[in-house]
């Protein structure tokens, strides 16, 4: 193994009754730049457990006295949540569905290969917080953005945004409200030749009927009640950059024509000004009504419509794309947990079922906000059920873009084999893909596909 640069220290407890094994294991542990502890009984990595901060366990599963079978059952309840790798030589398909339902994260054979015990221990140490568009080491400008997209739609939404970002293009993002059109536009400008100057974001549904035009165009003195001096609209402030219209839809009639000759010319005319100035910006829309329907109603004008819709994408709403709320609650639980500076590791199982079930009207902004109020008020080092008061957490819908039809009432294992088919499904049944985007290694899947019966 080897150290991974920049990335925290952990403590790994390693429960095995075999001295020389503990000491391979404590190397290879060390090498990764993580701290042990060592227990050579299941009964002395239990009393370990009340005395350390634990963050990984790997556990022997043939020991004198208390088994490790046994050590695990104590092991979930003490915290559900506490990651345990099983170890054994004598593997049977029998024990490694067993040691999978008991909640063991993976299940390696003896003697283990170190390249193996690696993948392993990041795949629940390091989790994946959700597939980005591409790595943010090699892609700086991204970095601190929520790009979580475990999902298959939001992965093609991210690569038609790579695409776009290098041309200039109009670009219209539809969705509900929160949805996550903001964070869509910045990935657009910040890959695009823009990036160095600044994305500017006018909310058109903020803004009075009767000011939107001073604040897109600028005016100049005197040019009505109030206007004691010259002012800049956003088209000059952003020159150069991009300018971000969220909430286009509710635009005045007025003012579309007006940005309507803007997006034609090149050329703006601040209110009580007769001189055109000419502007160089990148337009992206955004709006969560169907500018269709109201080009139909006579509510948007036809010709606006079309000469913003150049390239249009639509975010669905997180209740269609359920699968990307684990990542999604990882990402807000580490940030918020470090502003406010409480000592949160990650959530029960139970606690994510409940955010699985519920159907996020709010969609992503309603689930940021839910994590960040739960971290504030918990006292605890995990995230529970009654963190989040209103969620309901006796019913857990389909997972994906396409389960609407499924029952409610659906368990925790349900779930993550709705998870695992729906994966699978998506990339073709490559295994290997499957696994690297679940974040678990290629034999955990291998073993909950035999667990689950699933076939392909």
């Amino acid at each position: 193994m080897k150290e991974t640069a920049g990335q925290p220290s952990r403590t790994v407890l390693i429960i095995d009754d075999d001295a020389a094994h503990r000491l391979m294991l404590r190397e290879a542990v060390k090498d990764k730049g993580h701290r042990s502890v060592e227990a050579a009984s299941g009964e002395d990595g239990l009393k370990a457990l009340e005395t350390e901060v634990i963050d990984l366990i790997l556990l022997d599963i043939k020991m004198p006295g208390m088994g490790g079978m046994e050590a695990l059952k104590h092991i979930k309840t003490f915290n559900p949540a506490l990651p345990v790798i099983m170890m054994t030589a004598y593997a049977t398909v029998q024990t490694a569905i067993e040691a999978l339902k008991l909640g063991a994260e993976d299940y390696l054979l003896k003697p283990l290969n170190l390249d193996e015990l690696e993948e392993a221990i990041q795949a629940v140490i390091q989790p994946s917080i959700g597939k980005t568009l591409t790595s943010r080491a090699s892609v700086p400008e991204l970095e601190g953005m929520d790009l979580v997209a475990e999902s298959s739609v939001m992965n093609d939404l991210l690569d038609d945004a790579v695409r776009v970002a290098s041309t200039d293009a109009t670009v219209l993002l539809t969705g509900e409200s929160g949805s996550g059109k903001e964070v869509l536009a910045e990935v657009v400008h910040r890959m695009s030749a823009r990036a160095k100057k600044r994305i500017m974001t006018v909310n058109c549904a903020a803004i009075p009927d009767t000011l939107i035009e001073s604040e897109l165009f600028g005016h100049k003195r005197g040019s009505f009640t109030g206007a004691d001096r010259d002012k800049e609209g956003r088209f000059q402030a952003a020159e150069g950059g991009t300018l971000f219209l969220d909430e286009i839809g509710d635009l005045p009639l007025p003012a579309q024509a007006k940005l309507l000759r803007v997006l034609q010319d090149g050329k703006v005319t601040p209110v009580g000004e007769t001189r055109e100035i000419e502007t160089n910006v990148r337009i992206i829309a955004a709006t969560n009504r169907d500018l269709e329907e109201d080009v139909a109603k006579g509510r948007f004008r036809e010709d606006l419509f079309y000469r913003i819709s150049v390239f249009p994408i639509h975010i669905p709403p997180l209740r269609e794309r359920k699968i990307d709320i684990p990542p999604l609650a990882a990402l807000f639980l580490k940030r918020f947990a470090a502003r406010h500076g409480k000592d949160i590791m990650g959530f029960t199982p139970r606690a994510l079922t409940s955010l699985l079930s519920h159907d996020w009207p709010g969609n992503v902004r309603e689930l940021m906000n839910v994590i960040e109020r739960a971290i504030i008020l918990s006292r605890y080092e995990y995230l529970d059920v009654g963190d989040f008061p209103g969620i309901r957490s006796d019913d857990v819908p389909g997972i994906g873009e396409s389960d609407s039809s499924l029952q409610t009432g659906i368990t925790l294992r349900e779930m993550e084999k709705i998870l695992i088919v729906k994966t699978l499904t998506d990339n073709d049944s490559n295994r290997t893909h499957a696994a690297r985007i679940l974040g678990i290694t290629r034999k955990t899947l291998l073993a909950k596909i035999r667990e689950y019966g699933i076939e392909g």
